[in-house]
């Protein structure tokens, strides 16, 4: 088996680039049988068996130390370093690693020209707002912004949420694409830990974004760290938006922050002239629109499955709210498909409660009907433990009548 990076690259390759199945068996150190397999697979593979250990797991810190200074440094020069450290290896598991990482750190140096080929790539980084929007019930809350640039045409692409996590990456990802128009052959993504597993050597994306990424046939390229040299187009977008966006503005919520924004941009950033495109970004849009890769229909699913157990009073908690489910499932565990707008829970596989997702801390989201079912149960448990039946007394004469006639 092997990881889902793997699959996601494959189909990139195949789909997108055009490659044959033996070139990408070639480029990645597959087996034609084992490409072919991958290609076929319409969902990412879900199970990885651990490799081995190797003589080389010991210093492959010191070699991604040595590409992060020199990307093209030959094998035999990092060898050579390592043989004085102790290495006791070959050059063959050397190479078979450094074909595996090298790309990763070639790649980022080389996205940190200016100048770019249209739909060539996009830029993606996380916006933290200084500003709080109501969530309801005199509740704030903290905004965060996905921002996606295309270099070449200068447009962009903010989707909000409340939080920045995986969950959270993946559909406002999908949002900036669908606003974009489509998906560029590459993304430039740091090392936030909502796209790359935490201290992973070499970095790689969790399994969740990288399905994202084969889905969308887009390839990542992650910088290395405290490189925001490589991804100055969304940075300098996201001062832009500080600048000329939020000055002066309030906002009801955060659907109203959407829209004021994605209004905002249709009507000034991209009505603007753009010095280094030499152009009106929505003209230079419009024809690096015709580069991108259509998104595919239907859109990558995004929500985030849990497993709750239900409370003795009959609510689910998923993060810091409490949402009702019916009555008499206490201490069952129910599944809960959970998105950026909508809290849906099923036991099995049966949808029991449809509520809209609250971002009101230590809120609790009641659905009418489980309410009354809830009070029709208390109201005819309390008439139970109340009930005092009323058995008239004997009447005994009845068996002294009978015991007379029998004798």
């Amino acid at each position: 088996m092997y990881r889902v990076q793997d699959w996601a690259e494959v189909h990139r390759l195949f789909f997108r680039e055009g490659w044959s199945k033996t070139d990408i068996a070639e480029k990645l150190g597959m087996s034609r049988n084992t490409v072919a397999r991958l290609v076929g697979l319409e969902e990412p593979p879900t199970y990885r068996r651990r490799r081995r250990g190797s003589k080389l797991d010991p210093y492959k810190g010191a070699i991604l130390k040595m590409l992060d200074e020199d990307a093209k440094v030959p094998a035999t020069v990092i060898l050579e370093r390592l043989r004085r450290d102790g290495y006791g290896g070959g050059i063959t598991i050397l190479k078979e690693y450094l074909a595996e990482v090298r790309p990763l750190f070639v790649d980022a140096k080389s996205y940190q020209r200016t100048t770019y080929l249209p739909g060539e790539l996009a830029q993606v980084d996380w916006w933290e707002l200084p500003v709080r929007v109501p969530v309801g019930k005199g509740a704030v809350r903290r905004v965060f912004g996905l921002v996606a640039t295309l270099p070449h045409s200068a447009a962009h692409a903010c989707v909000f949420s409340f939080s920045k996590g995986m969950a959270d990456f993946c559909w406002a990802f999908v949002g900036t694409l669908q606003r974009l128009g489509g998906a560029p052959e590459a993304v430039v993504v740091d090392r936030d830990t909502s796209i790359v597993v935490p201290r992973s050597r070499p970095p790689r994306l969790h399994p969740e974004v990288a399905a994202l990424f084969g889905a969308f046939r887009v390839r990542p390229v992650i910088l290395g760290p405290r490189k925001p040299e490589s991804k100055g187009q969304v940075e300098r977008t996201i001062g832009y938006l500080e600048t000329s966006f939020l000055p002066l503005r309030r906002f009801q919520g955060i659907e109203d922050l959407q829209d004021q924004h994605d209004c905002w941009a249709r009507e000034v950033a991209f009505a603007r002239y753009h010095r280094r495109v030499g152009a009106k970004v929505a003209d230079a849009w419009v024809v690096e629109r015709g580069f991108l890769a259509p998104l595919p229909d239907p859109l990558p699913d995004t929500d985030r499955r849990v497993e709750v157990r239900v409370t003795r009073d009959g609510f689910c908690r998923i993060g810091d709210v409490d949402y009702s489910v019916p009555p008499g499932l206490t201490g069952r565990r129910v599944q809960a498909r959970v998105s950026a707008t909508e809290v849906v829970i099923f036991t099995e596989g049966v949808e029991i409660a449809h509520h809209r997702r609250s971002y009101i801390p230590a809120d609790v989201v009641l659905a009418a009907e489980h309410v009354r079912a809830l009070r029709l149960a208390r109201e005819a448990k309390g008439r139970l433990r109340a009930a005092d039946p009323d058995i008239p007394e004997p009447d005994l004469a009845r068996y002294d009548a009978l015991a007379e006639a029998s004798s």
